[in-house]
């Protein structure tokens, strides 16, 4: 005695179809919403240099704690929360090729006897021959530069004369926001007196200029352009 299907079962199939119809219409929707757009990074917000401790009561007129600056260093960005400029002189510019060539042949021959059973076999058509040969080469060159100034703070001064600064410059505009994101490690002794330094003289830097907007998007490829270029096989 044969069943018809299980109504339960297919129910349940049906559901779980419109369920991953629904995943991937909301995953479409969600690579193409602009709520998704592409935000600044968060961390590089100026520091706060320390409280300065209370002056003792000790009857003396001088205070270190109140604008101090030595004869000697001026008034260069030594402590937390001081500023200073990052002039971005970044120039980077890369080249790369290769290439490669193979070539292989190969024959074989069979000469059958000339006398017996075989004899009626032609030499010419006992013979094979074989090659293949590849050929390939390929050639990238990039060049980038970037320049400009970016004031940043320190955030915190090491025992070894060196000192981690970050800072950030935001530009609204009326197409969309643009940023500049800069944070490293310099010495101390590198900075100018008029607390200037340039990039190339930023440890472990890390500079970030991107921005968002209508601009930004119009650059970019479409959600669905970047669902078929998946999913297609060439």
């Amino acid at each position: 005695m044969k069943h018809g299907p299980n109504p339960r079962t297919q129910l349940a199939q049906s559901r779980l179809r419109k369920g991953n119809w629904r995943i991937l219409f909301a995953g479409l929707l969600l690579l193409g919403s602009p709520a998704h757009a592409r935000k600044a990074p968060e961390g590089f917000g100026p520091a706060l240099p320390a409280p300065p401790p209370a002056k003792p009561a000790d009857g003396a007129i001088f205070n270190a704690a109140a604008g101090y600056a030595p004869v000697v260093e001026g008034n260069r960005a030594r402590a937390v929360g001081d500023m200073l400029t990052i002039v971005l002189v970044e120039t980077m510019t890369t080249a790369k090729s290769t290439g490669s060539k193979t070539q292989r042949q190969g024959s074989v021959g069979v000469v059958p006897p000339s006398a017996g059973p075989l004899s009626f076999l032609n030499p010419d058509a006992l013979k094979g021959s074989g090659g293949s040969s590849f050929n390939g080469s390929g050639n990238a060159v990039q060049t980038s530069s970037l320049g400009g100034e970016v004031s940043v703070t320190i955030a915190e001064v090491r025992s070894n004369g060196t000192a981690l600064v970050r800072g950030e410059k935001r530009l609204l505009l009326s197409q969309g926001q643009e940023w500049v994101q800069v944070t490293g490690i310099v010495r101390l002794a590198d900075i100018g007196a008029d607390n200037r330094i340039v990039s190339t003289r930023v440890a472990d830097a890390r500079i970030e200029y991107a921005g968002n907007g209508a601009v930004q998007r119009a650059g970019r490829e479409g959600w669905l352009s970047k669902f078929f270029n998946v999913i297609s096989p060439f």
